[in-house]
């Protein structure tokens, strides 16, 4: 029983590990962006990309070792962590609570940073839209192809147009 017991809290170490990770990555981020830091802010979005993608990984290991003592126990493979703590043994069964709760706590303050630095990233860039649309109104008079005035017939574009 040692075995899949200590994949289970090996994997719950890492999946805190890479939760750290992702944190630092966000808070990273959030400066970059309160200090209006543009040329980092992409390498930031880039990083939490990377970071989400090594979480997953991270997690699906804790969840094969979780499925894992599920069988040991002759349960569901589906069972709980909730489940399966108070089967361990009960030297173990304090550092698994504390470890899952761990983790629980840092995935919330990593959803409450993404949440933030979501609105704040939608914040500039509505401010880069207004500021693009000051440059080129669409009632602002055009010259033509033979070289006269004619209406404003520009249509206004989003950022992503005008960008790339």
């Amino acid at each position: 029983m040692i075995t899949p017991l200590e994949s289970l809290i090996q994997s719950l170490r890492d999946e805190l590990q890479q939760y750290g990770e992702m944190l630092a990555r966000l808070e990273h981020q959030q400066e970059r962006v309160m200090t209006r830091n543009s040329a980092d802010i992409l390498q930031t979005s880039d990083a939490v990309q990377e970071q989400g993608r090594v979480i997953e990984l991270t997690r699906r290991q804790r969840e094969q070792a979780q499925r894992t003592l599920a069988r040991f126990f002759q349960l569901p493979e589906t069972a709980a962590l909730a489940d399966l703590i108070p089967l361990l043994p009960a030297p173990y069964q304090p550092l698994t609570q504390a470890l899952v709760n761990e983790n629980n706590q840092l995935l919330h303050r990593i959803h409450q940073r993404a949440r933030q630095n979501h609105l704040l990233l939608n914040r500039s860039l509505e401010l880069l839209q207004r500021f693009i649309s000051t440059l080129c109104p669409s009632n602002t008079p055009v010259y033509t192809g033979r070289g006269g005035l004619s209406a404003g017939t520009l249509t206004p574009f989003s950022l992503y147009e005008a960008v790339g």
